[in-house]
């Protein structure tokens, strides 16, 4: 794909251009990774990290991802924070706890000034890519908790800044009762970006 193809044909909309990762190092010999510099160059606004396909097959911690975020407001592109727990977990009744340990190692060290700008997209690992989804109760929960967080650890005043999404099979029959939750603030959406109906109708949804 061509990023920097994507960034000429939305310039002057309202649309901005994300990649999907990055790299902690400027340079070096890490064959098949995309520095941050490149990213910045080619006109990337905002970056995903910590996915949980990231972690899963590509063994990504919540340090790597700290790495990352660093690395990504050194050169001003936004971090989309990914986190969410596995179904073993939420059956065990460790949701909280997970989410706990993800977002305190993500955030660990970074100032607050470039917190309040980051997003955290919450993903139920065992609503991606299932067609299972979080109810909006488990959903706004999981958000909640977040926020709460957020404000213990940088005040209440970064805390409502942070956009917080929610990603887990989005569709349009669900979008509309996800967002009205208090603490979702959008939609981190995948499998139903690949269908152009499907993402209209997500980005459209009537309030």
């Amino acid at each position: 794909t061509s990023i920097a193809a994507a960034v000429a044909a939305t310039k002057g909309t309202n649309i901005v251009v994300s990649a999907q990762n990055c790299f902690w190092e400027e340079s070096g010999a890490f064959t098949g990774e995309v520095a941050v510099p490149f990213l910045k160059s080619a006109g990337v606004k905002y970056c995903i990290i910590g996915h949980s396909e990231r972690r899963q097959y590509f063994g990504e911690t919540d340090q790597t991802i700290n790495k990352k975020a660093l690395a990504l407001y050194k050169h001003g592109i936004i971090p989309i924070i990914c986190c969410g727990e596995m179904l073993a977990d939420r059956e065990a009744g460790n949701t909280a706890k997970v989410i706990d340990t993800q977002i305190r190692g993500c955030l660990a060290g970074l100032p607050a000034g470039n917190v309040r700008e980051s997003v955290i997209a919450y993903e139920p690992v065992w609503a991606i890519g299932t067609g299972k989804v979080a109810s909006k109760e488990q959903a706004q929960e999981v958000h909640a908790q977040i926020r709460g967080l957020l404000t213990e650890l940088y005040g209440k005043d970064i805390a409502d800044a942070v956009r917080i999404q929610y990603g887990g099979s989005v569709k349009p029959d669900n979008v509309k009762e996800l967002m009205a939750q208090p603490d979702i603030d959008g939609a981190l959406v995948g499998g139903a970006a690949l269908k152009a109906a499907d993402f209209s109708a997500i980005v459209n949804f009537s309030k």
